[in-house]
């Protein structure tokens, strides 16, 4: 899969908005978005007034760099997004929100996306008692994740309980740090995601 392998914050700068794509670095004074609050490059502070399709288009971007997807991977979320029944965008959404590393990441064993993600492919978690490495994995509601047992003393996911033991938790994750597991009671709705996303935009897009 291609990989995006510029600064994380250039891509919040171009957005105009946080994307939390560092963790807790995007809750201090140190977040490029405080300091720098306008686009990067060389013409990054000139003004410019975005198409329709533009307008559009920066939404599907914001959406793809929120999750740490591809394109291929976006784009087949929303083919199978649109041949579910129900709306579309909200489709999109909650297919994305069931990804593992999202999961994990909701859950507070990692503190952002990316290293949830990496967390996921280094095998530090099962789901209903299998390993699993595949940080796309879509999970249903019912399973249960928890760290691998061979695990349990890694230093990192250590430190991220301790970061994250006061960061809410979704309505529809239940949450254990002290057994380190969890489970999807349920499947995300639309009022449960709290990212600022206009799905109907990416959904204008693909239709043209």
């Amino acid at each position: 899969m291609a990989r995006y392998k510029d600064e994380q914050c250039r891509r919040c700068r171009r957005e105009g908005q946080k994307l939390f794509l560092k963790g807790e670095r995007c809750y201090s004074d140190k977040c490029s978005v405080s300091r720098r609050n306008y686009a990067p490059g060389e013409h990054g502070q000139k003004r410019t007034k975005l198409s329709e399709y533009g307008t559009q288009l920066r939404e599907k971007q914001k959406t793809k760099a929120y999750y740490g997807v591809s394109e291929k991977q976006f784009r087949k979320y929303f083919d199978m997004a649109s041949n579910k029944k129900g709306i579309t965008g909200e489709n999109l959404l909650q297919i994305l929100e069931s990804r593992l590393d999202n999961v994990i990441y909701r859950m507070g064993f990692g503190t952002s996306r990316a290293q949830a993600r990496q967390l996921v492919n280094h095998g530090q978690f099962e789901v209903n008692g299998k390993r699993v490495d595949i940080p796309s994995y879509l999970v249903k509601a019912g399973d249960t994740i928890k760290v691998r047992e061979l695990k349990e003393g890694n230093i990192t996911i250590k430190a991220n309980i301790e970061a994250n033991n006061t960061r809410p938790v979704p309505t529809w994750i239940e949450r254990n740090f002290e057994t380190l597991s969890g489970k999807v009671i349920r499947l995300a709705n639309r009022e449960d995601i709290d990212l600022p996303v206009e799905e109907h935009l990416i959904v204008e897009l693909y239709s043209k």
